[in-house]
């Protein structure tokens, strides 16, 4: 599931600036069609910040007061 060639690709696209020149010379709907992608990006990053959160802290504040996690 965990593929990191994709992301490395997205970043890429990015970086390089193609993504900026297939906006500025895309059409209406083209445009539109990389807004949305990059609106689900940032949805998506969110997403990954609060489970990473959760992952990292998960056994934490059970542990500073004294609850033992369950596994």
């Amino acid at each position: 599931m965990l593929d990191p060639s994709y992301l490395e690709k997205i970043e890429a696209y990015i970086r390089s600036g193609d993504l900026e020149f297939d906006f500025d010379n895309g059409d209406d709907d083209r445009k539109g069609a990389i807004l949305d992608y990059l609106e689900r990006l940032m949805d998506l990053a969110e997403l990954a910040d609060e489970t990473a959160t959760k992952l990292i802290f998960k056994g934490s504040l059970g542990a500073m007061v004294g609850i033992k996690s369950e596994k």
